[in-house]
C-alpha cells in the first residue's frame, strides 16, 4: 500500500504482518503503533484496502482527470476505480507483493518509490494519496514538493488527511496484526487537513480545499500553471528531496 525511504520500508521486515496479509489473502486488521510510547494510533481494516472503491472513495477521486497516479496504491482499489470512470490509471507501491496483487486483478502497478524516476513526469493531471500515504518517508512537505514535479500545470493533488485539523506528528512507528506480528521501525508522517492545506501552499500548490466525505477528510491542491519539467530537472528533484530515516 505504502511508500519508503532510502532505508526503512513502510510495514516491512521483522515479521512483515503486511506482506503476510497480501501473499495469504486473508482478512484483518494492521494497527500503527507508535514506537516511543508503543501507542496504537491507527487502524486498517484490510478488507476494505484491498476490496472495491467505497462511496468516499469516489467522492475524493471526484472531477479528476486521467492519467492519474496513485502512490502507494497497494492492491489497487484506486486505480480500478479510477479506470471504472474513464480515467487511464496507474499505481505505485515499493511492496513487492502488494504490485504481484495488484497485477493478478488486471491493475496497472509498478513496484517504484514516488522519489524513483517514473513515467509521465510533469505530466500527470491527478495525483492521490490516499490511505495515509501522506506520511509516506516521514517528511509531508519533501513528498508534495515532489507530487507537485510529476503534476502536469493545472493538474490536481488529492490527498486523505487525518481529521484532527492541525495534527502533524512525524516519529518512528512499526505496524503489527491481531496475533501481534510486528514489522521493523520504520519513518511516518500522521497528519490533520489544515496541516496539510499549509503543506501544500508551502509546496508551491496552489488553491488547496478542504473536502469532507462521510468521516474521512480530503484537500485538494492544484499544481502550478509552469512549463513542463523536462525527466532529467524532475529527476535531480526527487534525489534532492529523498527523505531519510530518522531511526538509528
Amino acid at each position: 500500500m505504502w511508500g519508503d525511504s532510502d532505508t526503512a520500508r513502510f510495514a516491512a521486515g521483522g515479521a512483515d504482518p503486511y506482506t503476510r496479509m497480501l501473499e495469504e489473502g486473508s482478512d484483518g486488521v494492521l494497527r500503527l503503533r507508535r514506537l516511543s510510547s508503543g501507542t496504537i494510533v491507527e487502524e486498517w481494516d484490510f478488507v476494505a484496502l484491498g476490496g472495491s472503491a467505497d462511496g468516499d472513495d469516489v467522492a475524493a477521486l471526484g472531477r479528476c482527470e486521467g492519467p492519474l497516479l496513485d502512490v502507494g496504491c497497494g492492491p489497487g482499489r484506486m486505480v480500478r476505480a479510477a479506470a471504472e470512470r474513464a480515467s487511464a490509471a496507474m499505481g505505485i507501491d515499493v511492496s513487492p507483493a502488494a504490485v504481484r496483487r495488484a497485477r493478478a486483478h488486471g491493475t496497472p502497478a509498478l513496484e517504484r518509490s514516488i522519489f524513483d524516476r517514473l513515467p509521465l513526469e510533469g505530466r500527470w493531471r491527478t495525483v492521490l494519496l490516499m490511505d495515509g500515504n501522506v506520511g509516506i518517508g516521514g517528511d509531508p512537505p519533501a513528498l508534495l514538493e515532489r507530487c507537485r514535479d510529476l503534476l502536469a500545470p493545472g493538474g490536481a493533488l488529492v490527498i486523505e488527511a487525518d481529521p484532527d485539523e492541525d495534527l502533524d506528528e512525524r516519529s518512528l512507528f512499526t505496524v503489527v496484526d491481531a496475533a501481534g506480528l510486528e514489522s521493523e521501525a520504520f519513518p511516518w508522517a500522521r497528519v490533520g487537513w489544515r496541516t496539510v492545506m499549509r503543506a501544500a501552499r508551502a509546496a508551491g500548490l496552489s488553491g488547496p480545499a478542504h473536502m469532507r466525505s462521510g468521516e474521512r477528510h480530503f484537500v485538494r491542491a492544484v499544481a502550478p500553471r509552469r512549463p513542463i519539467s523536462t525527466a532529467a530537472a524532475a529527476t535531480q528533484t526527487a534525489a534532492t528531496h529523498r527523505p531519510t530515516s530518522t531511526s538509528g
